[in-house]
């Protein structure tokens, strides 16, 4: 496949959901035609926080792997893998970490974000404040150019390349190349409670493999605007869940801006709004569901098994290149 390199992927905690949708998968499938495009399913990452129940990181694994290739995602063109089965990205990290001081790690806005976010505080494990190394040693393995990311993400593309410098430098070497971010079109797709983002572990997510009934319920759940009680009441756009969906999900632009003028003046009702948007991600949804339903296990497992060798071969290839300029060698014909 011509083109540049991409390096993306997902931790495989669950299925994915719409907000994948429209922040990832969308732009992938688009990708696939033009460029070199590598997915990763980062079950190493994922064990971060999941160390103690890895049953649920492994029977994600073809979860996510379903979900990619029912939303579009086609393995003749990309190569789909799983981060475990890659013995070169530990090695590699381990080699990046000495390049990075833990001060360095503590000071990455994403990481502590993150430890905020989870009350880690002085319990934070070592293998979660190293993952933005291991993250590096992901997009270096593959040489990514670009790695598509939301804004929160930016930091670790800055230590990627900070690494990829320092090494470049120390072993007067270019066998590492520096990436740049790929910024998500689409911002991340608010939960149905309005409170947080869209996200597997706070179940406020509308799920591709969702039944249509479940969808139905979840629509209806929807937060709009406590105060708008009758249709005849004026509404509040902002922070309306509703608008947010049919704002990402509805094609047809000025009906979704005319409805906000209506709903913002009174004489629109929340459930007028639910059902439309009930219909649109009914549609959205039910032809991702049901090619999802019709992958068996054994064509999941040979995808990622086929995307799994390709990409050993790749970062082998690369982690060859990172020992020869560093002179690690012992038992071969540089001996």
């Amino acid at each position: 496949m011509a083109g540049k390199v991409v390096l993306t992927g997902d931790r495989p905690t669950g299925s994915l959901h719409l907000g994948h949708l429209v922040g990832s998968l969308k732009s992938r499938v688009e990708l696939q035609s033009s460029h070199n495009q590598y997915i990763m399913i980062a079950d190493v990452q994922a064990f971060t926080d999941y160390f103690e129940n890895t049953q649920k990181i492994m029977d994600s694994i073809l979860e996510v792997t379903a979900d990619y290739i029912a939303a579009g995602i086609d393995p003749e063109m990309t190569t789909i893998f799983i981060q475990s089965q890659i013995p070169a990205l530990t090695e590699l990290t381990v080699y990046y970490m000495n390049l990075v001081s833990i001060s360095r790690l503590e000071r990455n806005p994403t990481v502590k974000a993150e430890i905020a976010q989870k009350d880690l505080g002085k319990s934070v494990a070592v293998g979660f404040l190293c993952y933005p190394v291991s993250q590096a040693a992901d997009i270096t393995a593959f040489k990514a150019e670009l790695v598509p990311v939301g804004e929160d993400q930016l930091p670790m593309i800055e230590l990627s390349n900070e690494i990829v410098r320092k090494f470049n430098r120390l072993y007067n070497t270019s066998c590492l190349k520096e990436s740049q971010a790929y910024l998500s079109k689409v911002g991340r797709l608010v939960g149905i409670d309005g409170k947080a983002k869209a996200s597997k572990s706070l179940n406020n997510a509308i799920f591709l493999k969702d039944s249509p009934t479940t969808i139905k319920e979840k629509v209806n759940s929807m937060f709009t605007d406590p105060n708008h009680i009758s249709a005849s009441d004026p509404g509040k756009i902002e922070g309306n869940v509703v608008f947010t969906y049919l704002d990402a999900f509805y094609t047809n632009k000025e009906e979704v801006a005319s409805l906000k003028v209506r709903y913002a003046k009174g004489g629109l009702g929340d459930m007028v709004l639910k059902s439309l948007l009930n219909e649109i991600l009914q549609q959205e949804i039910k032809p991702i569901r049901e090619k999802r339903e019709s992958l068996s296990k054994k064509v999941l497992l040979e995808i990622c098994s086929e995307g799994t060798k390709k990409a050993k071969s790749v970062a082998q290839a690369t982690l060859a290149e990172v020992k020869e300029a560093m002179g690690v060698f012992f038992f071969d014909e540089k001996f």
